[in-house]
């Protein structure tokens, strides 16, 4: 699971117009290949353990860091934060796990659903832990779109299932890691922020394979597994490629999109579709984001008069 937004990853200072359109079609073109990546993750969740597939879902990206350290040398890893980029793996492992373990007992529209309040959670948690200053505004519209989380998770009401709650715990984990994000990018470079996470991640995930490994026999499932893993690290390129050509604040939010590829492929390859609740709470979820980004916006613009 990767959800982009504004602070992911640092933008030039002053693009173009131009500049944004091409962040917007990179940004459009990660999330349809991130909701492919989870369209297969939740097909390999009847044949496979969810810790075997994030960990074969990490070898594409673990490769690409490998090529990246082998290019630029070992200033890559050079860091002021180790301990909090660790920390970063860590949560992003987790955060994975989690969600896919979510696919098992829901369906993949109503999983992605869920993760669109992690925006919200960033807004909340740096407010809290980073001090940032956070108006009425936000913390309204954060509180509105965490409503629509529960519009969707539906507690109490025949529809909730509780394996929603698993997505929902794996984008507050991913949050954190976009809060410690904030924290360390102007220290640290993305090169060593994405190093460090994808390295992190995978040697932890590799520590508990002997304990969860199911040899894979099937030439179907090989190929499944090889193209997950090759579009998730083509993912990670494309999303970043993005914040760093346009404005954070202009291409995240594009990666509310995936809710169309994920209703897509949910009906084609599960037939589940979205049902009026999960429909309804999305659009407060997003409306609530949007309208974050919004004012994050103006803050900045204001900052630089």
């Amino acid at each position: 699971m990767t959800i982009p937004m504004a602070g992911a990853t640092p933008a030039h200072p002053s693009p173009k117009a131009g500049d944004n359109v091409k962040g917007a079609l990179f940004m459009l073109a990660g999330m349809f290949v991130f909701s492919a990546v989870d369209a297969q993750a939740k097909y390999l969740t009847s044949h496979l353990p969810a810790l075997q597939i994030v960990w074969v879902r990490q070898i594409g990206l673990v490769l690409g860091v490998l090529m990246l350290i082998a290019w630029h040398g070992r200033t890559v890893l050079q860091t002021g934060f180790a301990m909090l980029q660790v920390s970063r793996g860590v949560a992003a492992a987790v955060s994975a796990t989690l969600f896919i373990i979510g696919l098992n007992f829901v369906a993949l529209a109503d999983a992605v659903a869920v993760t669109f309040v992690a925006p919200l959670v960033v807004t909340m948690l740096a407010a809290l832990l980073l001090g940032e200053r956070v108006g009425l505004h936000r913390w309204a519209a954060t509180i509105i779109g965490f409503l629509g989380t529960l519009i969707v998770i539906r507690p109490g009401m025949e529809g909730f299932h509780p394996g929603l709650l698993l997505p929902l715990m794996a984008a507050i984990l991913f949050a954190v890691r976009q809060v410690i994000s904030r924290h360390i990018g102007s220290r640290d470079r993305t090169e060593t922020t994405l190093a460090y996470t994808a390295l992190t991640a995978f040697l932890m995930l590799s520590v508990v394979q002997p304990f969860v490994w199911q040899p894979v026999d099937s030439l179907k499932l090989v190929g499944i597994i090889t193209a997950m893993s090759l579009m998730a690290a083509l993912g990670e390129f494309l999303v970043i490629r993005a914040l760093e050509i346009g404005q954070a604040v202009f291409v995240s939010p594009l990666h509310y999109t995936i809710i169309i590829w994920a209703s897509l492929y949910g009906y084609l390859i599960f037939g589940q579709f979205p049902d009026i609740w999960t429909w309804t709470g999305s659009f407060v979820i997003m409306a609530s984001g949007l309208y974050v980004f919004h004012r994050e916006r103006k803050r900045a613009a204001a900052s630089h008069r």
